[in-house]
């Protein structure tokens, strides 16, 4: 269990930034993706507001035979895999297929192109149903489509969760690593914006109803009123280091050093969130003391209790604004499944770059102790950071990355 675990490629597809340099010039010029849904009429719909990709042109990435058979979100995360396996000078091909796995996470699976099916069953008949609905919508499907398109037959998996889901997949395939399997593609990307997948949301009470881009999704300020939905998220390339070495990898982006998982306990029981717990574990993992961590990616709800929990969790950790704190996702909404992959792979841009990109529209609320970075991006000495991620019905994942030694 003594293998180290490197990320040698990134693969981004957010609402801000289509690709991984347009979406981080785009996050530290702090420009938001965050607009009026587009992709079906949000009029009766109590929240209206969504991070959405824009310029996605299937047909310039995908031949056409992978059209019928996949849902939206499917083909972002093709896409995103190329990338980031160009990024990581990884061609499947010339790898051995088993020494490969793939390993995601998926809140939703392919909703849009169920909701599709569905409809055409209801007003046509069933002989209308596309038999790729048999699996285009199931949750899995991003992990066999990716597996299938690249020859990736070692360890493979999904897992169904939403923000924290993103997190545990990354961690899951830092143990196939740990196992002997030299590379693993892993991390999440989800889209759902479609009447059939925004209604679901809508029953987690979370989503905020205020028309406002600009002063609709608020973590850890006093007007905070729930998240605004996103598509998209970040798919990375996970190798053994020695693999990595040996094969001459181009660029190493950082080191899946640490990770934790909790769930909280029944809020009948008035005890204390997981959270804390998910935290420190990561940090044990790493072998590292809340003193070695130099900035935070933190989840940031939007939701008032829960961000005075990760603003408490934060200060009992690390002390009163004891390490800076950021939540970029406040440019692209809340992305469930893709969120925290896609803080991972903006932690690991930020150590590389030595900068802490900005929680855009957000004014701190008095009532929370922590270094939130508002405004401006903030130069600094990066050499590790902690991603904290929890999803719907209590789930808490945390992990660190960390600078690679030269």
């Amino acid at each position: 269990m003594s293998r180290t675990t490197w990320v040698t490629g990134l693969g981004v597809a957010a609402p801000n930034g289509l690709g991984l340099d347009e979406y981080w010039s785009a996050t530290l010029a702090g420009r938001s993706g965050i607009a009026t849904v587009s992709r079906f009429d949000p009029a009766s719909y109590p929240a209206r507001l969504a991070g959405e990709i824009d310029g996605f042109v299937v047909e310039d990435h995908l031949p056409s035979r992978l059209l019928p058979q996949t849902d939206r979100m499917t083909r972002i995360a093709l896409v995103a895999a190329d990338w980031a396996l160009e990024n990581a000078g990884v061609v499947p091909g010339e790898l051995p297929d088993y020494d490969m796995g793939v390993i995601t996470a998926s809140s939703s699976g392919g909703f849009e192109f169920g909701q599709n099916e569905l409809r055409a069953l209801w007003s046509k008949g069933s002989q209308y149903v596309s038999a790729y609905q048999s699996f285009a919508w199931f949750y899995a499907v991003n992990s066999g489509q990716i597996s299938i398109r690249n020859g990736m037959r070692g360890p493979s998996s999904v897992l169904v969760a939403d923000q924290a889901g993103g997190l545990d997949a990354l961690a899951q395939a830092r143990r196939q690593i740990r196992k002997g399997t030299q590379l693993v593609l892993s991390g999440a990307i989800d889209a759902s914006i479609c009447p059939w997948g925004w209604v679901a949301q809508l029953a987690s009470d979370r989503l905020t109803t205020e028309d406002d881009p600009g002063r609709a999704y608020l973590p850890f300020d006093s007007a905070a009123g729930g998240h605004v939905s996103g598509e998209g998220g970040a798919l990375l390339v996970l190798e053994d280091a020695a693999h990595a070495h040996g094969r001459g990898a181009r660029r190493v982006y950082g080191e899946i050093a640490g990770h934790g998982s909790t769930i909280d306990p029944h809020p009948d029981s008035r005890r204390e969130s997981g959270l804390r717990k998910a935290v420190e574990r990561a940090l044990a993992d790493a072998g590292m003391a809340s003193d070695d961590i130099d900035v935070v990616f933190a989840d940031a709800a939007a939701v008032p209790e829960l961000d005075r929990i990760e603003a408490e969790v934060i200060t009992k950790v690390f002390g009163p604004r004891g390490v800076p704190v950021t939540a970029p996702k406040t440019m692209t909404g809340r992305l469930y499944s893709g969120a925290a992959p896609l803080d991972v792979a903006a932690a690991l841009l930020s150590i590389r770059d030595g900068v802490i990109p900005p929680t855009v529209f957000t004014t701190l609320s008095e009532r929370y102790d922590i270094d939130l970075v508002t405004d401006e991006p903030r130069e600094a000495e990066l050499r590790t950071a902690l991603v904290i991620a929890r999803g719907y019905g209590g789930f808490n994942s945390a992990m660190v990355v960390r600078a690679v030694q030269p």
